[in-house]
Order: structure tokens, then sequence, then C-alpha cells
């Protein structure tokens, strides 16, 4: 554990409040959050995408960079003072920057801008090897917390929470791993960024786990493996990623989500391949397959 000032701590527990209270209304109020992630229109302009966030179920928008997108760019080229106005134009909000590409230790500019606009999440991977296994991993995991330490100060300052993404190209790619990252982080602003397409696809693995991370769950990712995303394939077959196209079985997902009264966001999410081009050619199709992927999940929860 590692002290923090009062005022760090206030904020501290405001975000985890935020992020993983129980519902008090019981289960029948429960609903899931959304919010859009930039990349699935590609490169297309701020200008094009920010109309586009409130047709889909969603008040919050999450920022990505080059190479799945390039928001975050067009935001610095644009400066802060425009992009608030374009945010306020379409009564929308910064809910999330996604830096995969910074890294955990790299983030001190992006808390910065998301404590500027009142964001609540930054998602960035855990590096590390992925062939590390047992003891070694959890050595590991322990000393990615502790070199996180500073970045996570500055993000209990700003409110933020740091969501790691699980992947299967790093160390926090197995259950397990996502399990000890969650019981070894001493902090409400450390949490996890679930994306079920890295894991089995297995809907009861997937639930336990959900159960099992609780209010460390920062953020999840309405996403499947399908026929995967890494090597072009028809449309259709790509499209499997999205909940309702492909195999997954999200109502054991969806009923651990409303177990734990989660209230983090729900990101429906999918890559294209090539990295960079939208998922559909226009932004009102790549809108419509949203929605009705989040049809679906309401379905999903509704049979639960």
């Amino acid at each position: 554990m590692y002290s923090i000032s009062r005022r760090s701590f206030l904020q501290s527990a405001t975000a985890a409040l935020a992020w993983g209270a129980q519902t008090v209304h019981g289960a029948s109020s429960f609903r899931l959050r959304y919010i859009l992630a930039s990349s699935l229109y590609g490169t297309l302009p701020l200008e094009v995408i920010l109309p586009e966030v409130r047709k889909t179920g969603a008040d919050s928008i999450d920022i990505w960079p080059l190479k799945h997108g390039n928001q975050r760019e067009q935001i610095a080229e644009m400066g802060n003072e425009k992009f608030a106005a374009l945010l306020a134009q379409h009564n929308v909000k910064l809910g999330c920057l996604t830096r995969y590409d910074l890294g955990p230790f790299q983030l001190k500019e992006e808390i910065e801008l998301g404590r500027q606009f009142g964001a609540r999440l930054i998602v960035t991977g855990s590096g590390g090897s992925k062939t590390l296994a047992g003891d070694d991993l959890k050595r590991e995991l322990k000393a990615l917390v502790e070199r996180m330490k500073p970045t996570l100060e500055l993000a209990a300052q700003a409110g933020i929470v740091i969501g790691i993404e699980n992947h299967g190209g790093s160390m926090l790619a197995s259950p397990d791993s996502v399990r000890w990252l969650a019981e070894f982080s001493p902090s409400p602003n450390l949490g996890i960024a679930l994306a079920p397409y890295h894991l089995p696809q297995d809907p009861v693995l997937l639930a336990k786990l959900i159960e099992e991370l609780g209010p460390k769950l920062a953020h999840f990712y309405a996403w499947q493996y399908g026929k995967g995303c890494m090597k072009p394939m028809p449309k259709d077959e790509e499209l499997m990623q999205l909940p309702g196209r492909g195999p997954l079985d999200f109502r054991p997902i969806v009923a651990a989500l409303r177990k734990t009264g989660y209230r983090g966001w729900t990101s429906i999410f999918m890559h294209p391949t090539p990295r960079g081009i939208p998922i559909l050619p226009t932004a009102s199709e790549v809108t419509a397959v949203v929605n009705e992927a989040r049809k679906h999940l309401a379905q999903c929860l509704a049979k639960a």
C-alpha cells in the first residue's frame, strides 16, 4: 500500500463508488451504460462521429489514436477549445481515452487531458510477455502495480480510473492473470478493462470472472472472438465479433454484470482488417450495426 493525500483519497473513493457500487434499486433497475469507441468509425472526422454518439444510446465518446483511429490526433490538431465546442454542440462527453500505444507508464499527458474534460477512464495495456505463467507471472504483475504507483497518484488526483485491458499479446492474457492483477491492485483507480475477445469463449467462465472482479471491473467490451480480426475475410464474418452475430452467448455475461451491480461503461466493439478503416463504409451503417448489437444485449438481459 502507499500513502496518498486526503484530497486524492476522497477523489479515489468517489471513483470507486462510481465504478463499482451496487445498485440500490434492485436488479429490475439495472441497465447497461454505453460508451461509443471512435475507432469503430476508422479515421472519419470527429465532426462526423460525434453526431452518432447519442444515436447509439451513449452519451460519451471513447477516443482512440492511430492506428485504430486518429481522433486523438484530431484533437491535438484542432485544439482543446474547438474540441470542447464540438462536444457541447452534440451534447456528448469525453468519457474515455484509449492509449494502448502509450502503455501504463506514459499517461501523464492523457490524465491531464482527461482531467480538463472530466473524463473518468483511461484504457491501456499491461505489456510484458504472454509466455509468463505461475509465480513468474504473479511477480511481474506485482511489479507492474508497483511501477504504476506514480501514475495512479496522478489518476487519483484527477478522479480517473486506469483500466488495464487483457490482451492475447501481453502478460495480462489469461483469466488467472486478470484475477491476480485485480487482487494485487492497491488502488480504486486501477481496474480491469475486460475484453472477452481475448479470453476463452466460454460464457460461464466469463460470467464467473466478472463476478470475481466485482468493483475492479473498470470497463467492459461487448466483444467476442467470432472468426477473429487478424486477417481479411468477408464482412459478414468479420462482423461476427459483435454481440448477436457470433456464437458467444451473452446472457450469462450480462446476468453477471447485473448481479455485481456493474456501473461502468459497456463498449460494443470489434476490430476491422486493416486497422484504421470504419467497420462499415459509412457512419450511418456503423451506427446501425452498433444499435443492432445493443438490441441483442437488451434481449439477453431480459432473458438472463
